[in-house]
């Protein structure tokens, strides 16, 4: 797929971290980008930056959803590109013991839930209904209709410990990559997933000097955290490169998590 002002672009999470990058990249190849995210402040600045949309999606919410596909569809058309970065996470044991008090817990299934909700449903959710809308176009001259990049991690693989839910719902999104590219074969629409390591994100940004440099030299090579650019980039050529489907990628500079 050629990017250019004739292609539109859905981002979720968009509005910081790897979907801002992801937005910044593809903007500058002339591409209409529309934002969905739930920070109207940081959503509305990059919108107007780059000349894209914003909208107010949760991706749990099969209203803001259907929404936010409604409103950046009227603003640039139908898209032939859906990057999903909306996610989240947290860290909590399966089972556990209080040291002080000697309590025994579980993890409150309501929270594994939330995190499954987030992750894996909202984005099967939009994958579903952007994938639905790039059936109405007409193929390029490739002969495809759209792609889509899904942002998994490498948790999905090596979670440590307290990631149960989030390293669930990670290996569900690598788990129907390739399902969805075969159901969409037939209509000329790619499905891949990317999964990062550990990267420069505003989350990691707020984390003390010491621990980011004790996760940077966690890293094989390079010793660093990885730039979303570097994350945007690695979408760009999944999207532009037409034999590229059906494939989840780690970008990790070679880490492998340890237990903790």
């Amino acid at each position: 797929m050629k990017l250019n002002s004739s292609i539109a672009a859905v981002i979720t999470g968009g509005a910081s971290g790897l979907g801002a990058a992801t937005a910044r990249r593809l903007a500058a190849q002339g591409v209409k980008v529309a934002l969905f995210d739930l920070n109207a402040e940081l959503g509305e600045a990059l919108a107007k930056e780059l000349g894209g949309v914003f909208c107010p999606v949760d991706v749990t919410s099969e209203e803001q959803a259907d929404a936010g596909f409604a409103k950046a569809r009227a603003a640039h058309g139908q898209e032939r590109i859906l990057v999903n970065c909306a996610g989240t996470g947290n860290a909590v044991k399966t089972a556990s013991r209080d040291k002080k008090t000697g309590e025994i817990r579980h993890y409150p299934l309501a929270n594994f839930d939330r995190i499954i909700q987030i992750n894996l449903v909202g984005t099967f959710r939009c994958i579903a209904k952007s994938a639905a809308g790039m059936l109405t176009l007409e193929p390029l001259e490739s002969g495809e209709r759209g792609a889509i990049v899904n942002t998994a991690s490498v948790a999905a693989q090596d979670g440590q410990m307290g990631q149960v839910s989030y390293s669930a719902s990670k290996a569900g999104i690598v788990g129907m990559t390739l399902p969805i590219a075969r159901d969409l074969m037939d209509e000329g629409i790619r499905v891949n997933t990317i999964m990062p390591g550990l990267f420069n994100t505003p989350l990691l940004a707020a984390a003390p000097d010491n621990v980011k440099a004790a996760l940077a030299a966690s890293v094989p090579f390079p010793k660093r955290l990885g730039e979303p650019d570097e994350f945007a980039q690695l979408v760009e050529t999944m999207v532009v490169n037409g034999y590229f489907n059906g494939e989840c990628v780690r970008l990790d500079g070679s880490l492998r998590m340890a237990p903790r």
